[in-house]
């Protein structure tokens, strides 16, 4: 096993173990992981979109320590319909089931917001039935999803988790006034991050999480390659470094963190915070 990670105690809060990158070797791509100290996986279950939804449950099913996310993704929302809301609706009671997501706004692409919007919006009302957190996808529609989560979801009082993080810092503090917690991933660890990392070195340790989004966006030293959860282990010590705390205090609060959020099953679930208190580590352990 690497000295580097032996001791990290690690979860990766969002992973596609489904996708076919993964077809050949999931099974030893799940083992390093846990080799890495990689104790928790949340199993991101939108899949290629409606009708499957269950692409996170089916690997739940298999490992004690994968939890999943059902929902559709805003790229996939014209596949919906009342039928697939109401598939949706009764996975989001399967035991292994632990968020809504990855679900939000996503202007990139040539869906229409007029079909993005009600999908995002009923996927927040099913969720908050259920009293469920959202893990929550933006892609140039920062602002309009905001909105979308101050009039939707703020008022519940419920968990949000903002994947893949890549704001700067006064995005975060939007997001940390709310409530939300912050989830970095290996984009935290490019080159030409600083903004991102200036986000994660601000972010209260009790609001941040650490992610892969395998196989996407691996982090330095991986990048350009395959991305896989054993990887969440390089963004750790990356985010650490930028933080002036050693990686084992980083990969044990932030596996905390996922713990308190997705171990619950829904009967202890945090109410989201108010308000919160910067982290004040000065800036010389900065990296470019």
């Amino acid at each position: 096993m690497d000295a580097q990670t032996d001791s990290l105690r690690l979860a990766d809060s969002h992973c596609h173990l489904d996708d076919r990158q993964f077809a050949s070797d999931r099974m030893e791509v799940i083992e390093r992981g846990q080799e890495a100290g990689v104790d928790y996986l949340l199993a991101i279950g939108t899949g290629d979109g409606p009708p499957d939804l269950e692409a996170g449950v089916r690997l739940a099913d298999e490992y004690p320590f994968i939890y999943a996310t059902v929902g559709i993704h805003p790229n996939d929302a014209a596949k919906t319909g009342p039928d697939i809301f109401r598939h949706l609706e009764g996975l989001l009671r399967h035991p292994k089931v632990r968020a809504m997501g990855e679900i939000g706004l996503d202007y990139h692409w040539d869906v229409p917001k007029e079909t993005q919007v009600p999908v995002f919006r009923e996927q927040l009302a099913l969720a908050a039935e259920v009293r469920l957190p959202v893990v929550i996808h933006t892609r140039d529609a920062w602002n309009d999803t905001l909105e979308e989560l101050k009039k939707h979801w703020v008022p519940t009082g419920l968990p949000c988790l903002m994947h893949c993080f890549t704001g700067d810092a006064e995005m975060a503090r939007e997001c940390l006034e709310l409530g939300f917690y912050l989830a970095f991933g290996g984009v935290t660890t490019f080159p030409k991050s600083q903004a991102i990392r200036e986000a994660a070195r601000i972010t209260p340790i009790d609001r941040m999480l650490l992610e892969t989004d395998a196989p996407y966006l691996a982090p330095v030293p991986h990048r350009g390659k395959r991305n896989e959860p054993a990887y969440v282990a390089d963004t750790a010590r990356a985010i650490a470094a930028i933080r002036g705390m050693s990686p084992e205090e980083l990969a044990q609060k932030t596996t905390e963190n996922f713990a308190r959020l997705f171990e619950s099953e829904g009967k202890d679930l945090p109410r989201a915070p108010s308000g919160y208190t910067e982290n004040f580590t000065d800036t010389e352990h900065h990296t470019d």
